[in-house]
């Protein structure tokens, strides 16, 4: 068992490692910074509305994760396909599962290291426009880091099944979108003309969004963060499912 926890945390470590020896994640940071504070205080017209609270910052969050953790997970495995190298990352004493793994908590890691760097210019705003609600503040950043883990498990999903980063970018991409707006009124209106209301519910229910709306409110229920865990767990193993029938590939 610790030699299992200890080989997961060797791949962790490596994954993150790889982040920040390349430029390109403190760009991401800084793209990362500048969109959420661009679209809070300038589109939002933050100032404007004259509440000292986080909602349009975390109104945005998703829209934010959908275009920029596609990008910083697309290379998780595919990169390793491609170069032929996870051939070696797999000879190593370790499990595809605990490399599935590592890999997944690093690249979370690193995203909610992004939204963390956040917290002091957010609350430090809205604390000096007045006295938000610290609870109601916390679980906003509680959903956003659940949230962000459930984007990263999609990203490594696709990055297992194809060699190509942009693709996995691509597929990334739409995969969130989809489990997005899979609770928005046009979809469930579109299934409600001929399909049960049990499917119609069951489509609701993958949406990312009831469930970070409900966290972001201050409401941290259990049904909610199990329903991250669940996407989570599933997405891992279709990745290892995918991974473990293309090793010769």
């Amino acid at each position: 068992m610790s030699n299992g926890i200890n080989t997961t945390c060797t791949i962790f470590r490596r994954e993150l490692k790889a982040y920040f020896e390349s430029p390109v994640a403190y760009v991401f940071m800084i793209v990362f910074l500048l969109l959420t504070g661009f679209l809070t205080f300038a589109v939002s017209d933050f100032y404007g509305r004259r509440v000292a609270d986080l909602e349009p910052f975390f109104f945005w969050m998703p829209w934010v994760f959908l275009l920029l953790v596609p990008a910083a997970t697309m290379g998780l495995w595919a990169e390793e396909r491609r170069s032929g190298t996870i051939e070696l990352l797999l000879t190593m004493p370790l499990t595809l599962t605990q490399a599935l793994i590592g890999k997944f908590l690093a690249a979370w890691l690193f995203i909610a290291l992004c939204v963390l760097l956040t917290v002091i210019p957010m609350t430090g705003t809205i604390i000096y426009l007045g006295s938000p609600d610290g609870g109601t503040v916390f679980c906003g950043y509680l959903g956003a880091v659940l949230l962000a883990g459930a984007y990263v498990a999609v990203g490594v999903l696709t990055s297992a099944i194809t060699r190509n980063q942009v693709i996995s970018f691509v597929l990334a991409l739409s995969g969130c979108f989809v489990l997005l707006l899979a609770g928005w009124e046009p979809i469930t209106g579109f299934f409600s003309r001929w399909a049960p209301a049990v499917v119609v519910n069951a489509v609701a229910s993958l949406s990312f969004m009831p469930y970070f709306d409900a966290i972001k409110r201050g409401v941290v229920d259990l049904g909610d963060i199990a329903y991250y865990v669940s996407v989570t767990v599933f997405m891992l193993t279709a990745a290892h499912i995918a991974l473990d029938s293309r090793k010769g590939a």
